[in-house]
């Protein structure tokens, strides 16, 4: 097998990336937007040592599960890599990658049962993040996602994943910033001015707040007076930042972000709680499907416990804890940001909860120090998951139960292997869809301790 050979295969399973896994005498080749079940002819696109990329050429016989994207943009955008897939088949494939990973990583027997649904599959994005680039002709801005595996920008002006009314501002702000002489950002020469449109939506109130990413480390006046013509001609606004982000690197936000005109949050609504998100703070972006999360691990706590001690790490804006205080006799949060800690206080006092701690440290620093024995750990980890020394910690901490929340199930996986080598006992893992058309998967691990 070489480079730009072209082959037929047949495809037998998605990989945790989502890219469809063939196999020729044995050998692995992933090929990007097929589906399993298709029979595809592939061209190699580059050999590894132990496996080949390859692109599809042509479907030779579909899968049954195909249908056509209701979005044009799917075959260009990186957003939704499954969308061409039937929604009911994107459960069953997710909860194979979750199954695979637990059995390979973990190395434990655990049936893992299908997804719960989104209880929408379009218009359920409620944080949009667009990245902006100019043309170099006339230029033009253009915003919206990057073509899979490149920096090559799709100007997008329709998006079904997100409310209509996120379309309505970006397409403000890429008509109206040229007249502000705002430039768009041009990474290869870090140049241009606005790097990226940030859009928080509430599904409780409609409420949007806009946060420009500039690249600049003070605010000129132009973002200002822009920032306020924003919010003067769009009502459905209720809210205008401007993020200072002047690094070479791909973080999205800077540390310094000033609210310039409205209000610096918007309110949203889970369960019976209601909460204040801002620009720098962490809330899930589907929250109907959020809202599932959290009534399924307020239900656990419940039915399990009367009226436990419970902590809530990597707390963000402690979305966890104060949706749970109602069946705890005290919730102890520890988040290191502040800017969310300060939204947390906010919305406990909306809230008129009286048994909630919140602490604002690194949650390593915080189990170091901590004394008390809790009945529940709720550990919501990002991405790369916890440390070794965090997981330790837990386990000293902890009395009886920990929930693991997770958006990656190969460091859940790992993390859920360290976990049993120690002694734990893997009880069940619920899969969320919480990101709908991709291979993004959340999950809910309870582990006993």
């Amino acid at each position: 097998m070489q480079k730009n050979d072209e082959l037929v295969v047949s495809i037998e399973k998605l990989s945790n990336l989502g890219y469809g896994i063939a196999k020729v005498d044995g050998f692995v080749i992933f090929v990007e937007n097929v589906c399993p079940q298709d029979i595809a002819k592939i061209k190699i696109t580059r050999i590894n040592k132990n496996f080949a990329n390859a692109i599809p050429l042509e479907i030779l016989t579909p899968s049954q599960h195909r249908i056509k994207p209701f979005c044009p943009m799917q075959k260009v955008c990186g957003a939704c890599q499954l969308q061409f897939i039937e929604y009911n088949y994107q459960l069953e494939l997710k909860r194979e990658i979750v199954q695979d990973a637990i059995q390979k990583i973990a190395h434990l027997n655990i049936d893992i049962p299908l997804p719960v649904p989104s209880p929408q599959t379009k218009s359920f994005r409620h944080k949009i993040q667009y990245p902006v680039s100019q043309t170099k002709v006339s230029k033009r801005l253009v915003a919206g996602y990057y073509k899979p595996q490149s920096h090559d920008l799709v100007n997008i002006k329709y998006c079904p994943i997100q409310p209509e009314i996120c379309d309505k501002i970006i397409e403000f702000v890429r008509e109206k910033a040229p007249e502000f002489k705002i430039t768009g950002y041009e990474e290869k020469t870090h140049s241009g001015e606005l790097r990226h449109i940030i859009i928080r939506n509430s599904a409780a109130t409609e409420e949007n707040l806009v946060v420009l990413v500039v690249n600049s480390k003070n605010i000129p006046q132009k973002l200002i007076n822009f920032a306020k013509y924003i919010y003067d001609n769009l009502p459905e606004v209720s809210g205008v930042c401007i993020n200072l982000n002047s690094s070479k690197t791909n973080v999205i936000m800077g540390q310094n972000t000033k609210c310039v005109c409205g209000k610096e949050f918007i309110e949203e609504k889970i369960l019976d709680k209601r909460f204040y998100i801002g620009a720098n703070t962490f809330f899930q972006v589907n929250p109907k499907s959020a809202e599932n999360i959290f009534r399924y691990v307020k239900n656990y706590i419940e039915n399990n416990f009367s009226h436990p001690l419970v902590l809530d790490a990597y707390a963000g804006i402690t979305a966890f804890g104060i949706c749970v205080s109602d069946v705890c006799k005290k919730v102890v949060s520890v988040e290191e940001n502040s800017d969310s800690c300060k939204l947390a206080e906010k919305s406990v006092e909306l809230n008129n909860i009286t048994n909630v701690e919140i602490n604002n440290m690194d949650a390593a620093k915080f189990f170091a120090k901590e004394k008390r024995k809790f009945d529940v750990i709720i550990l919501d980890p990002p991405r790369k998951g916890c440390t070794k020394e965090s997981l330790d910690e837990a386990l000293r901490l902890g009395k009886d139960t920990i929930i693991y929340v997770s958006c990656n199930p190969a460091t859940l996986a790992r993390d859920l292997q360290y976990l049993t080598e120690k002694g734990c006992r893997v009880e069940s893992i619920q899969p969320f869809d919480m990101f709908c058309h991709s291979f993004h998967i959340e999950n809910v691990a309870i582990i006993k301790i």
